[in-house]
């Protein structure tokens, strides 16, 4: 085993300038000429391998501590790439890669060998464990290609992501499916032959702090999704009892060192804490849907439809027709209807809404459909979706 000299530093120590917001801080642009500096002089001085810690900056008027938020410990490697110029980022997980769906619905699941950066931002944004977008932004500003590696299999060659890839063979990429949604129809005669009534729906959205994930129009309605772990308002967490938070949290944590030492009843007793915690989540969900919908109802008709989920078919869209046709064909083989869809402004994701409770015999059966050679008929025999013969065999060729 080769033995290296290396230096230890804390990020904001070597240049790691950002914004003050201090637990989702981003990291501006002086940052890069400042890490490139201090690595480079204390590399002329003492030839040693750099051990940075992520996620953590120093605010550009305060000089306090700050957090980048989700995904800051690899956006702190990509800032590292991109003030280096270095020809490959690696970032080390513990899975092979991107995989062409969730394992832990489908074992099945293949390493994808090649991504573009806006594949693993969709792929990402739908739910799958890959790298956060404003972690990828580094790289892709700087056009540095990013590898995904097992750090439990590094004989693996792990997941390419990079600015362009040969596209001409491709077809689907990866399926992405992302649960507990909830859909909203918006339904009104103003819309017809009208301008401005979008800029409305979406302003009530933006005046309550909600994002919208998938969206699709016709001439008077509108459908799309919201995420429930998005739907945090400013007005609800003000209006919200620090005293119960706090108390909710300390028996939270309290229960956390009772399981580990002493289990049992005290160790019950921090459960219903955290189930009162998660009915506390839940009711605030259902005060800001609420507020939502009475909101909308002062401009159009609306159909709130929870417990949803959205299957991302992420890949090459300029072969959309063939996709959907594959889609359709397996979802109507296994009885399961498409209540949404939306293409993506990227051009590279097709969104499709399901129930909840359909939503994992859609992967399998989707995935085998686009990435296996067999017969669907066996795969739903196998997962006890068919019954009497209830549905007709339909062989799905891996290519299309």
């Amino acid at each position: 085993m080769l033995l290296h000299n290396s230096l230890q530093y804390d990020a904001f120590d070597i240049g790691f300038i950002t914004t003050d917001d201090f637990t989702n801080a981003d990291i501006l642009e002086a940052t890069y000429p400042a890490v490139a500096k201090r690595l480079y002089n204390d590399w002329i001085n003492d030839p040693a391998i750099p051990i940075v810690t992520g996620f953590l900056g120093k605010g550009w008027k305060s000089g306090a501590v700050t957090t980048l938020g989700r995904g800051g410990s690899d956006l702190t490697a990509t800032a590292i790439g991109r003030a280096l110029g270095l020809q490959e980022i690696q970032v080390w997980k513990d899975v092979d890669g991107v995989l062409t769906c969730d394992p832990s619905i489908y074992p099945r699941a293949l390493p994808v060998p090649y991504l573009t950066f806006d594949e693993a931002a969709e792929l990402a944004y739908f739910g799958a464990q890959v790298l956060h977008p404003q972690a990828m932004r580094p790289a892709r500003e700087s056009d540095i290609p990013v590898r995904v590696k097992n750090s439990y299999n590094p004989e693996a060659p792990g997941t390419l992501i990079n600015k362009t890839r040969d596209m001409s063979k491709a077809v689907l990429t990866s399926i992405v499916l992302k649960r507990n949604v909830t859909m909203l129809d918006i339904v009104s005669t103003r819309m017809l032959g009208q301008f401005g009534f979008l800029a409305k729906v979406f302003s009530i959205f933006e005046d309550l702090g909600i994002s919208v994930d998938v969206v699709a129009t016709s001439e008077v309605s509108i459908s799309l999704t919201l995420d429930p772990s998005k739907l945090w308002s400013r007005e609800l967490i003000q209006q919200a009892s620090i005293q119960s938070f706090c108390s909710i949290f300390s028996n939270a944590v309290c229960s956390c060192f009772a399981r580990e030492m002493y289990g049992g009843a005290q160790y019950h007793r921090g459960q219903k804490h955290l189930m009162a915690e998660h009915l506390c989540v839940v009711s605030c969900w259902s005060q800001e849907l609420d507020h939502v919908v009475e909101e909308l109802e002062k401009i159009a008709v609306v159909n709130l439809l929870q417990h949803r989920s959205i299957i991302s078919l992420i890949g090459n869209i300029q072969r959309s027709s063939l996709i959907l046709e594959k889609a359709f064909n397996v979802l109507r083989t296994i009885g399961v209807n498409v209540q949404m869809i939306s293409q993506g402004a990227s051009k590279v994701n097709i969104s499709l809404i399901v129930n909840d409770s359909e939503a994992e015999q859609c992967v399998k059966a989707l995935h085998h459909a686009f990435f296996e050679i067999g017969d669907l008929f066996e795969l739903m025999i196998l997962d006890g979706g068919v019954e009497n013969g209830s549905a007709l065999p339909l062989t799905v060729e891996n290519q299309l």
